[in-house]
């Protein structure tokens, strides 16, 4: 007698079957990092839930909880709650060490785990390390990842340190050294979180303040590579193309950057107006640099002019450097496609930079992170306007709060800590879709890579 196909026997043997491939599924790297992303934000969620880690006793719920993870393992800063007082000691820890290891990067934390427990690393965690570093080779990873560590680890030391011997005379050693280094991992990992409601104005002319937190988020945004080269090579000349590129269009476009706000705003009373000359440049520098994705402001965002509030809009898009614990585009992408219009201005030919080539493939890859991107902080953006009731007005002020969370940079114009439950929810997932990357996600979401079999005839479609 013949087995119907619907049998009992069938659909037992047809359920064994899934459950053994899915016991069989091995994630892709970019799937991986998803999946630990997930797992670090749902830990973090419930510690954050707990009644201890609140100031008053009380829970502050899940929403609150789900955000401030997302933004912590993000790196963002952007906070439905002040850390400074709505969080006990044991919640503002956990936001540090959530700040941490969203920075740092799990798969550093677990190659140095292992190398201590003296355990090999496979080809698996290599891609994996590969994948989290945004290193184009997978030569030398295992080596870079203690260069990581070492970097972090110094970096953070130090500015520890330098603050705590600061803070002590106003706060007692307690309390400075806490600040410090809740501050000092805030700033190098780009989260921008501080524990005063209004950020660290009160510290717009102080130049020991003002030099440390730049050169952490600075050293930070450049990314890991970059500084491993400077400190291994020392020469120009030996440098990678990436490094002279991050380097060289840093400098620029912080220098742009400086000039423009120090004329705009000295123009503006409500910021300037109370402000020396010495403590108008510090203002300057501090606020053309923090756009690059980190979310701590000198001043207040609100009080500067439009024009100052748009180019930060700007600056925050463009982003720091690929492989540094910034977020946006990377000023590396914008710097390919500004290559790339020029060369065609120029007619065409091959797209390089300090005598090097550039591949087509990396020029398209610059192109569809920049168009994705952009297509999700503009949809972003006209969502807000609907969830938060902002049709006829504060467009700005909407558009701002959805580039910095794509950013992962944290600035605000005040509209985070209004924003209603479904509001942040979807800034929550567009702080996670930022700091993944449009691409990243792409790659984990598809199954494998599509090539088409079919060789179709070329023909014109007309440009501009």
């Amino acid at each position: 007698m013949i087995e119907n196909a619907n049998s009992p026997s069938q659909q037992k043997q047809s359920k064994l079957a899934n459950r053994v491939r899915i016991l069989r599924y091995q994630p892709s790297p970019p799937q991986f990092i998803v999946l630990a992303f997930l797992m670090l934000i749902t830990i973090g969620t419930l510690l954050l839930m707990m009644p201890v880690s609140s100031h008053n006793g009380y829970s502050i719920g899940f929403i609150n909880a789900f955000f401030t993870a997302v933004s912590a393992v993000c790196v963002n800063g952007l906070s439905v709650l002040d850390a400074g007082t709505e969080f006990s000691i044991v919640g503002q820890s956990i936001l540090m060490l959530l700040i941490q290891v969203g920075g740092l990067g799990f798969m550093t934390i677990s190659v140095i785990i292992a190398i201590l427990l003296g355990k090999r690393i496979g080809l698996k965690e290599r891609l994996l390390i590969q994948q989290t570093t945004q290193s184009t080779t997978s030569q030398g990873l295992v080596r870079l990842s203690i260069y990581i560590f070492i970097i972090v680890f110094a970096f953070e030391s130090i500015a520890t340190l330098i603050l705590t011997f600061h803070w002590e005379a106003s706060m007692g050693w307690k309390m400075a050294f806490f600040y410090a280094l809740f501050h000092s991992v805030s700033a190098f990992n780009n989260a921008g979180f501080a524990l005063w409601p209004e950020g660290l104005v009160a510290y717009v002319g102080d130049p020991v303040v003002n030099f440390v937190i730049i050169t952490l988020f600075v050293a930070g945004g450049l990314g890991y590579i970059v500084i491993v080269e400077l400190f291994k090579k020392r020469k120009w000349s030996k440098f990678s193309l990436h490094t002279k590129i991050v380097l060289s269009s840093s400098l620029i476009i912080t220098i742009v950057g400086f000039s423009i706000l120090l004329l705009l705003e000295s123009m503006n009373p409500a910021t300037f107006g109370t402000l020396s000359w010495g403590d108008r440049i510090q203002a300057s520098l501090f606020q053309s640099l923090v756009p690059r994705s980190v979310g701590f402001n000198t001043l207040e965002i609100t009080h500067m002019l439009t024009a100052s509030q748009f180019l930060i809009i700007i600056y925050m898009f463009i982003g720091a450097a690929s492989g540094g614990t910034g977020g946006g585009v990377k000023i590396n992408t914008i710097v390919v496609l500004i290559l790339a219009t020029i060369t065609t201005f120029r007619g065409g030919g091959q797209i390089h930079a300090f005598k090097r080539r550039i591949p087509q493939e990396t020029v398209l890859r610059a192109l569809a992170v920049v168009m994705s991107s952009l297509a999700c902080v503009l949809i972003i953006a006209l969502v807000l306007t609907i969830t938060e009731d902002m049709l006829e007005d504060h467009f700005l002020e909407v558009l701002f709060e959805a580039t910095s969370a794509f950013s992962t940079t944290g600035l605000s114009m005040g509209l985070t800590k209004d924003l209603s439950t479904l509001g942040k929810i979807i800034i929550s997932f567009t702080m996670f879709i930022g700091r993944l990357g449009p691409l990243t996600l792409a790659y984990a979401l598809a199954k494998r890579k599509q090539q088409s079999r079919l060789g179709y005839p070329e023909d014109n479609i007309l440009i501009g």
